[in-house]
């Protein structure tokens, strides 16, 4: 089958959480024998931020890594159909622009013969919604919502059936624990500063209880503004910068411990969804403490696969549990690997994608002959 997948970056991973999952899930469809073709747009903003701060060698882990991997760029004014020519399948993620998904959708409205899906991997249909009702959708087969509350939205739209939960998942061709075990130090936080809109929250469940265990904590990610970088630097926290998704697993490889500190909108508007930093963290046996959150679909196990704190004490009682209790770590460790490794693996996600699209072939044929 060729499969056309038009993303904000396949690339860059700069401030795009999506490129785990991305990458994971292409070299899947590679694996199993698939046509894969990407397309991104000319100037996207994660990869001229990337290049600005480390040049061409802020590639080089991708291209190590990932060496089956390669995407094209096209410009606004790109002749659409030479894009997609002979696509089987042609999938659309929400962070492109509203003109091209608009195009796309509208090709297939008048008769274009691929399955036309758009990708939800972000909470703006709750944040911002009337941006993202801004996409014409109209001609599109069905929406992947990365979460069943993401696609409770989609449901409360008028598309019904026509949406399907598709979570993100771990790469395990690449995100594993390490061959060889060494000397593990502090905690380690991966993720970005973004608008702030967990401020008060990195400070209850991650700086204080960090800093009162006196666990050495580092922290990677990008858009820290000088008023967060001050913050870090207050409660004793390193400050490392932009961190290749490539080199997750042997960052998590030096670390007693992570924490997730979730993002208001998903523990409140969307529960349910935890976001690639919980896969990339028990794929790669990190012990992993967890600020609130619902795990309204049953994804993982929770007090088993991760601990779960409630308030700012009790995550420096988990810390201090992890730090002093190697049998501890061990069992959370094997744990949410047997998890991620029995159902939430690149792998699995493509098996659902593939009998998505089977499941909706039959009322494509019928719509296009209507």
């Amino acid at each position: 089958m060729k499969i056309v997948y038009f993303t904000h970056s396949l690339a860059s991973c700069w401030n795009h959480g999506n490129a785990h999952f991305l990458r994971g899930v292409l070299s899947e469809l590679i694996a199993h024998g698939h046509d894969v073709h990407v397309w991104e747009p000319e100037g996207a903003w994660s990869l001229t931020n990337l290049l600005a701060d480390h040049g061409e060698a802020g590639l080089a882990p991708y291209r190590a890594v990932y060496p089956e991997l390669s995407s094209s760029t096209y410009a606004r004014h790109d002749t659409l159909e030479q894009m997609v020519e002979g696509a089987d399948l042609v999938v659309v993620h929400e962070w492109n622009e509203p003109h091209l998904v608009a195009r796309l959708g509208r090709a297939r409205r008048y008769g274009a013969p691929y399955t036309l899906l758009f990708h939800d991997t972000h909470h703006r249909a709750v944040s911002e919604p009337e941006a993202m009702r801004d996409y014409d959708l109209s001609g599109y087969d069905g929406v992947l919502a990365f979460g069943e509350a993401l696609s409770e939205v989609y449901r409360g739209w008028g598309w019904g059936g026509r949406v399907w939960t598709w979570h993100e998942a771990a790469d395990l061709r690449r995100f594993h624990p390490p061959e060889q075990e060494s000397e593990r130090e502090g905690l380690v936080w991966i993720g970005n500063w973004g608008d702030g809109e967990r401020t008060e929250e990195l400070g209850r469940f991650l700086f204080r209880p960090a800093r009162d265990q006196r666990m050495p904590l580092d922290i990677y990610g990008v858009r820290y503004p000088d008023e967060a970088k001050s913050m870090l630097a207050r409660y004793g926290a390193r400050y490392h910068g932009w961190a290749a998704n490539a080199r997750v697993p042997e960052i998590f490889a030096r670390h007693l411990a992570t924490v997730h500190v979730p993002r208001r909108y998903y523990a409140t508007i969307l529960p349910g969804i935890p976001t690639i930093r919980v896969f990339e963290a028990l794929a790669c046996g990190i012990p992993l403490v967890s600020a609130p959150w619902e795990d309204a679909e049953g994804l993982f196990r929770p007090g088993r696969d991760y601990l779960v704190a409630r308030d700012g004490p009790e995550m420096a009682r988990h810390l201090a549990d992890v730090r002093g209790d190697p049998e501890l770590r061990a069992e959370l460790a094997n744990n949410g690997l047997e998890t991620i490794r029995a159902r939430h693996s690149c792998a699995h996600r493509v098996d659902e994608l593939l009998a998505i699209v089977d499941g909706i072939a039959p009322r494509s044929a019928a719509r296009d002959a209507a």
